[in-house]
């Protein structure tokens, strides 16, 4: 259920906007202005931009636009994810964290009782990242490092519930299934980024997704959702899945 708010933007301006929980998704929100809805989340650092995103302060609550242009996950919702294994109070293992520009989200999602092993290996990203975004979000812990040297942070990084890979890697899903193999859950889910030009720019993109699908499989885990991600992203798509039950 929604109802119309007054919403006041960062820049002082009174909006009239409807707020809405997300129906399937917990810690995501939709906001309605007009004839333009965004997704949104509940800012866990009220005040704080990340990447220019426009802020609603509603009932004492902020809440953050989330671009689907500038975040995948956004753009799998959209396109119409059936499952988010990330939420409130989720332990997420996300490897490819960049400059934080999702990473934020998952922090506002996740809340004060979960947390993000943000794994980045370019410095002027993780540099940003560290500056820009975890030193307002607790719940974060910045890992400089690179993700196919999966046991380099080991003692940072406990179990989880959700590993989430978004790297621009030829071999991006083989690091993360070792990943998987160290950090998951037993029965933890996955969230893969496929970026069919990082893999091989000389096939098409439908074909390396389904090779990447493929060799999850083969390696013991269940491909649930296979989410192409245009217009927000060309030749991208978002798998999610978990650990294939012993037979």
């Amino acid at each position: 259920m929604s109802t119309v708010k007054s919403a006041v933007s960062l820049d002082g301006s009174i909006l009239s906007v409807r707020l809405s929980k997300h129906p399937k998704f917990g810690g995501v929100f939709r906001i309605d202005q007009a004839e333009n809805r965004q997704l949104a989340t509940m800012s866990l650092a009220p005040g704080k931009t990340v990447y220019g995103e426009m802020i609603y302060r509603i009932d004492g609550e902020e809440y953050r636009s989330w671009d689907p242009y500038r975040s995948k996950l956004a753009a799998a919702i959209l396109k119409g994810l059936e499952e988010n294994p990330i939420r409130p109070g989720s332990r997420v293992l996300y490897l490819g964290a960049a400059s934080g520009t999702t990473v934020s989200h998952v922090s506002d999602i996740v809340g004060p009782k979960g947390v993000i092993y943000a794994v980045e290996f370019a410095q002027r990203s993780f540099r940003d990242l560290v500056e820009n975004v975890c030193k307002d979000r607790p719940n974060i812990v910045p890992i400089f490092a690179d993700a196919r040297f999966t046991l380099k942070y080991r003692s940072l990084v406990p179990s989880v519930e959700v590993l989430y890979c978004d790297i621009a890697q030829q071999d991006q899903t083989r690091i993360m299934v070792e990943n998987m193999r160290t950090y998951l859950k037993k029965d933890g889910q996955y969230l893969l980024v496929v970026k069919s030009r990082s893999i091989d720019v000389s096939k098409e993109p439908a074909d390396v997704i389904k090779a990447e699908a493929a060799f999850l499989e083969r390696n013991g885990y269940t491909v649930e959702e296979k989410i192409r991600l245009e217009p927000f992203e060309k030749d991208h798509a978002m798998l999610i899945g978990r650990k294939k039950e012993q037979e």
